[in-house]
């Protein structure tokens, strides 16, 4: 059964940057489409950036020129790198992986940005 455990998350002033990562046990990695979404305090999540297993990427507008998300298949591994941080990317980040109509989550881990 595959598992993701999200790291990184903390809290960060505003401008500042944090590097998410997410490992994924089992051996579909490479396979998979990662993504990474959020969920603001009273909010519905939101897809914040995918990447195919191509390495092909897609953001939300909101953070497109600040976020990057990345993979590396050897380490069964995807990265989120959030720059420029603003109050409003407050929220926790979870980690999705999708392969053969399989969605799996990770625990979320939480991002706070003061002003």
């Amino acid at each position: 059964q595959v598992q993701l455990v999200e790291s990184g998350g903390g809290l960060v002033q505003t401008g500042g940057s944090l590097r998410l990562s997410c490992v994924a046990s089992g051996s579909i990695f490479s396979f998979s489409f990662m993504a990474w979404y959020r969920q603001p305090p009273g909010k519905q999540r939101e897809l914040v950036a995918g990447i195919s297993r191509g390495g092909s990427t897609n953001y939300v507008d909101s953070v497109k020129g600040r976020f990057t998300i990345s993979r590396d298949n050897a380490k069964n591994t995807v990265y989120l790198e959030m720059n420029s941080l603003k109050p409003e990317d407050t929220a926790v980040y979870y980690c999705n992986l999708q392969q053969l109509g399989r969605s799996v989550w990770g625990q979320g881990t939480q991002v706070t940005v003061s002003s």
